[in-house]
Order: C-alpha cells, then structure tokens, then sequence
C-alpha cells in the first residue's frame, strides 16, 4: 500500500477507535431513559435531564420525542444521540422498552457494538431483559450490566448477581459496589480502588449529576463503619470465586462487567459511562452476506437499521437512520444501494440528538448519519461505494397479533394509503395483503398490541387519516409457499388463511392456533410451514 493510499486508512481506524456505539437495554420501567438521559447530561451533551413522566413544567427526556410516547411515559422508537466524553465519540442508540416493539430493538442491535443491560434492584431480571439479553447473545453484542434505582428497596446485591449467572448463563464481574443494602446507598466502591469511597449528593429531581465526594478507606471506616467493611467483604468474595475481569472474555460475551447506582440522582452514572469508554469495543470488522468480511479501513459501506418518519412536526420527512460500517461517509457522496445496485445521492444528511438536527459532512465508522427523504431506502439495506458490500438482512419477527385496517373516512383514502405505505417501510408493523380482502383493507400485523395503538395515533395525527382495526383470531404465523397457499385454500379452514407481506411478498400461513397448527401440518406433512424468529427469543 502506497503513502498516498495509507493515510487516508489510517485516519479512518483513528476516527473509527474513537467512537463507542451503544444501546441501553431492559424491561419496561427498569429506567432506560432515565438512563440514558443521565449519561447524556454527565457527558455535558445537555444542561439538566428532564424525567420520563413529564408533567407541569417538567421536560420531557431528550431522546423521546413522539407525542404518544411523552403521553405514557415511555420509549416506542429508538432515537440517536451524539456526544463526547473524554475525547471519543459517543453513539448511544435509544431503543423502545416495551416488550411489544422487540423488533425494532433487534434491529437497533444490529447497529451497536455494545450493549447495557439495566437490571431494576428490586425486581431482578425481568422477562423482557432475559429476551434481549439473548439478542445479544445471538448477535454478539458484549454486555455491561448496571444495577438501577439502588437508592430504592431492592434484593441483595449477591443475590442478584447470582440470577445473573444462573438465568443468563454469563458470569458477573463487579467493577462497581454498593456500600449499604439497596435503600439504603451510603456510596460506591471501584473494585480497582477500595482504598476510597465515592459519597453522593442528590440534587433535586436529578436534573443535574450528583456531587461527588471521595473519601479515604479510613474516613469510610470511621463514618459507615459496618456498611463499609460488609461492601469490603462482599467484593471480595465475588471476586475471588470468579475469574477477574477479562477485555476478551467480555468481548467474547463469557462476562459482564456490573456496575451498581440510581439513574434518577445521578449516582454511579459518570462510572458507568467512563467505562463504555474504557472497555466497549470500538468499530470493526462486519460480516458479508457472502461470508466475507468489510474492514473498517476500506471505502464507505452503511447499514439501514431504522426508517423514521415525522420526527419533528416542523419537517414533514423521512429519516433513515444508517450505522455507518466502513470507511468515510462524505455528505453528498454518490452511493450504491445494494439490493438494487442502483445509485442515490446523500445531499441532506443529519446527525441526530433527539428532535434536534445537525448537519454532519463527515462521519466515520460507529457514527449513526440520518438520511432526509431517502425514498428508495429500506429497513435492512447496505449502501456502499467502491467493491460490492452487502450485509445480512435484518429478520422479521414473528407476528402475534393482526387487524384489518380500514379509513373512517372514505374519502381520505389517498392518505390512508400513504399513511400504511410509511408505516410498513419503517417496520412500525408489517403490512400484509390477501385476495380476500384486497389493497384497500391491509392486515396490520404485530409482535405485540401496542404497535396498535402506535398504528392508530399515527394514521389520525401525521396522515391525518383517522382508521378503524377490526382484530382477526390469528396467533401463529409461519413462512409458507405458493404449494402451501394452495392447499390451505382447499382445505378452506376457518381458523387458517395465507396473506402476503407486501414489503417483501413472502407468503405467511396464519392460524388461531397451536391445535390448529399442528391438526393442518399432520394432515399436509409436505407443506412448507417454516416459523419465525419469535420475540427476542
């Protein structure tokens, strides 16, 4: 490789070693956006942090910012947020918290290179945790996992880290500890300093970081006494019976290096995000379709991982959200969008925090670069310049739940049909089609009911279409082909049809039913009825 070619690689892996991209993720109500509002304020990337439940003058947190989602007080979209701390890049993906939009943070997943898993002190691990720690595990996503909300009455820190081994079958490494029972925090203790202990002051609501005041192992002594030593204690004996924090274990995804404080004061947040930092791997090498690999040092290759629309009431458009992989990705670029092979121009580009907007002319791999109006853009898509680069497509979950849907007002039909159009192409549900009912009345289907509710804001507030659902009996789902439609049309079963997805035309066989299922494939034994990934499992 010539001098000429070099440096431009070089400055590429530079950039691409700065940047840590990350998603927090947990059960519904854990604190995700506590949280994640809370490493955005210790990162100085915002003034105070507003709280989920917005009320009176409260604000709102940052990352969210659909009216349905400021209403319930929680996350049902992934927002990008970036910031600097100590001189890198911070990338942290917001992702939706309700155990009914799995699917969207799948595939946000495909688009970190780190995750946080946020465990509630006083709730343990939850469902909803367990799934997508096995997401994680699936995509190879190395995890940190912070103990929450400890200022409140919890279980016992050993306890918890003993279901941490036990149900997810990766081993805890404390780099943080509690001094003092959950409700009862007297200050935290770094694994790699016990000579001192970090004491806390809440400020008011936790719009601003805790004050921090470090104090010596025997002022400790002296003021905590007992709490002191058992924290001493505690440490200790979960760090002799383990192996240690390891960095290639923890890529590997053999442990989980845990950290303990409270999102909503602030506590034990500024640890946590010096050690996304110290420890998250930064950007590398993304598998091919082919099998190959795209090195972070060759030209531009990015993956579409979120497709988002009216996210400012102020502009009417289109965001697709790309993870870019390899290379320099240069506002106004010419790119190819793999799947087509046709090219497209990438003349608006933003970076976003929120619902604020910037400009960005540069960005490297890990940053996450907001595409306007790109139309021809789809959830899954690889774009590239130079060699080929295609990376495998992001699955479809397997639906639950399914509803026609149909305009309240005839007339509005012009706006019904976009309306499903946008909705299908950001994977808000999937839009599948039947003979039976025609274009004009889609079947919404949904890995949970509240992507409903999402549906029916939606289509009244931005599309201004108000609509009707009318629920079908369907549960199950499976992948099926032209053979199995046909022999599910003779058999003319009420409980049974086969719809097809109109994003892709894949064929989905649909049942009431396990019963109904399985009396179908005993009598058809040679039909093609392949499942789905189901939630997150």
């Amino acid at each position: 490789m010539s001098s000429e070619q070099s440096a431009p690689v070089l400055h590429v892996l530079s950039e691409a070693g700065r940047r840590r991209t990350f998603a927090v993720i947990s059960h519904p109500d854990a604190g995700k956006s506590t949280l994640t509002e809370a490493l955005a304020l210790h990162a100085r990337a915002i003034t105070s942090a507003g709280a989920v439940h917005a009320k009176g003058g409260r604000r709102g947190v940052t990352s969210d910012w659909m009216e349905l989602e400021r209403e319930r007080g929680i996350s049902v979209t992934s927002a990008a947020l970036q910031f600097e701390h100590r001189g890198q890049v911070m990338n942290l993906v917001d992702t939706p918290g309700h155990a009914d939009f799995s699917e969207d943070t799948y595939r946000v997943l495909a688009a970190v290179d780190c995750a946080i898993m946020l465990v509630d002190a006083a709730k343990g691990l939850e469902e909803q945790t367990r799934k997508l720690f096995a997401v994680c595990r699936h995509r190879g996503v190395p995890v940190i996992t912070f103990i929450n909300k400890w200022d409140r009455r919890g279980r016992d820190a050993l306890t918890l880290l003993e279901d941490i081994e036990t149900h997810l079958g990766i081993t805890p490494v404390p780099v943080v500890w509690p001094v003092g029972n959950a409700g009862d925090l007297r200050g935290l203790v770094e694994a790699g300093n016990t000579e001192q202990m970090l004491r806390y002051t809440k400020v008011p609501a936790g719009t601003h970081a805790a004050i921090e005041e470090k104090l010596t192992a025997g002022q400790a002594a002296e003021q905590e006494g007992e709490a002191w030593e058992t924290a001493l204690e505690e440490l200790e004996l979960v760090l002799s019976s383990g192996p240690g924090y390891d960095q290639q274990a923890f890529e590997e995804g053999k442990i989980s290096p845990v950290f303990f404080g409270a999102a909503l004061t602030n506590i034990g947040v500024k640890l946590l995000l010096d050690a996304v930092v110290d420890l998250a791997p930064s950007p590398g090498p993304r598998p091919l379709a082919n099998g190959g690999v795209r090195e972070v040092g060759e030209e531009f290759s990015g993956l579409v991982f979120k497709i988002q629309a009216n996210m400012d009431p102020a502009h009417r458009d289109r965001i697709a959200f790309i993870r870019v992989c390899s290379g320099v990705f240069e506002r106004g670029m010419n790119v190819t969008r793999a799947a087509s092979g046709r090219s497209l121009t990438t003349k608006y580009a933003h970076t976003v925090f929120g619902a604020e907007r910037t400009v960005v002319d540069k960005a490297y791999p890990g940053d996450v670069v907001g595409l306007i109006n790109a139309s021809a853009l789809r959830v899954g898509d690889t774009l590239y310049t130079g060699g080929k680069a295609e990376f495998p497509g992001l699955p479809a979950f397997a639906p639950e739940y399914f509803a026609v849907a149909r305009p309240k007002d005839i007339s509005r039909s012009k706006q019904f049909r976009r309306g499903v159009s946008q909705l299908d192409e950001e994977g808000v549900v999937q839009v599948l089609v039947s003979d039976r009912r025609g274009d004009q009345a889609p079947v919404m289907a949904a890995v949970g009911p509240m992507q409903f509710d999402v549906v029916l804001h939606r289509m009244e507030h931005e599309f201004s279409s108000p609509i009707t659902l009318d629920h079908l009996p369907y549960r199950l789902a499976r992948v099926t082909d032209a053979a199995g439609s046909d022999a599910l049309a003779k058999d003319r079963l009420t409980n049974a049809e086969v719809l097809t997805r109109r994003s892709d035309g894949v064929l989905l066989a649909v049942f009431a039913d396990k019963w109904h299922l399985n009396s179908f494939q005993r009598s058809k034994p040679d039909v093609l009825l392949q499942p789905l990934i189901a939630t997150a499992d």
